[in-house]
């Protein structure tokens, strides 16, 4: 018996296949990506809920304190370690937020209200500080004393143990993850840990007689939030501004431009969506190439982005044939 031919139909099946493979521009959100996207957001969550609570302890530890040693300056640390547990819930919310798929109408998911959330801790952060100000110079102004200095120095240890553990693990967890607001939320937990030593200085005072003491700590820690407030503004808003490193565009360049049949590079770029990369890129390719031969090009310094690239959540590369400008021409004058 002859042995039966394969079906011509399924051979052109095959080649449709990599023919709409070939013109079907090529973006990296495969599963990976996504899984990969999932679990950053996972661990993000886990941070903040984990930071959340340690700060809440702290804090509470140290409303009890306050509320029998009267020390504006404690009082001002405490409010801003509130502050600092309560930024958790807008971060966890957008984290949430963004495990949710694309659709219609917001075709590139939500991850951008990450920079909601950035937005929402800066207000938070301002508000500790209004706070802290008004009590320090109502305090000025009508002084009042201090008692058990003791517990007031070891409410001030206790605000920088805090500070200092949620801090190191939400930038540890943040850089893991390309959480630039997590990154900032960390920083701003240890520049809080600082400001609860300067409680220190008020007990220290106070024990010396020194009746002004107490209130000029609240303000110098009330200045300290306000220099966290504008670091932390620079980095958020920066964000929404869609700015990014300029050596991660370097480095971008520099894959795209070494990818073999790569001839120029044009039209990079990159945008953070939530913590994770999207970038755009434009390669000029030989012309004599096929439609297939330049796709497969295309994919390769897709390849390459996302070795150098970590955070990488999606890209799309176009390639067109070097030295042909009739393409462009046409859409030119819409742009």
């Amino acid at each position: 018996m002859r042995p039966k031919r394969a079906s011509s139909g399924h051979g052109h099946g095959h080649r449709w296949a990599r023919l709409k493979h070939a013109v079907t521009p090529h973006s990296h959100d495969a599963v990976e990506s996504v899984d990969r996207a999932l679990e950053a957001s996972r661990k993000g969550v886990r941070a903040l809920w984990i930071s959340f609570a340690a700060l809440a302890v702290t804090a509470v530890g140290q409303a009890v304190l306050v509320a029998f040693t009267g020390s504006v300056a404690l009082l001002g640390d405490t409010l801003h370690n509130f502050a600092d547990a309560l930024t958790a819930v807008p971060l966890a919310v957008a984290f949430l937020l963004a495990r949710r798929a694309a659709t219609r109408r917001f075709t590139y998911g939500l991850g951008r209200a990450e920079d909601l959330a950035g937005l929402i801790i800066l207000v938070v952060i301002g508000a500790s500080a209004a706070m802290a100000a008004w009590e320090s110079v109502a305090r000025l102004v009508s002084p009042q004393r201090v008692d058990h200095l003791g517990w007031v120095a070891a409410a001030g240890l206790l605000g920088f143990a805090g500070n200092e553990l949620v801090a190191r693990y939400r930038v540890r967890v943040g850089r893991e993850i390309g959480s630039a607001a997590l990154v900032a939320d960390g920083l701003h937990a240890r520049a809080d840990g600082f400001t609860s030593l300067a409680v220190l200085g008020s007990a220290a005072g106070a024990a010396l007689g020194w009746w002004w003491a107490d209130p000029v700590v609240g303000l110098l820690i009330t200045a300290a939030i306000l220099a966290v407030l504008w670091s932390s503004a620079k980095e958020v808003f920066a964000r929404v501004l869609d700015a990014v490193d300029p050596e991660l565009v370097g480095r971008a360049e520099r894959a795209l431009a070494t990818t073999p049949g790569v001839r120029g590079v044009g039209g990079l770029r990159l945008r953070w969506v939530g913590h994770a990369l999207r970038a755009e890129a434009e390669l000029e390719v030989d012309p004599q190439l096929s439609l297939a031969e330049a796709h497969r090009i295309a994919h390769e310094a897709e390849h390459r982005l996302c070795h150098v690239l970590p955070r990488l959540g999606g890209a799309l590369i176009h390639a067109h044939p070097s030295g042909h400008q009739e393409a462009h021409e046409l859409v030119a004058h819409h742009r």
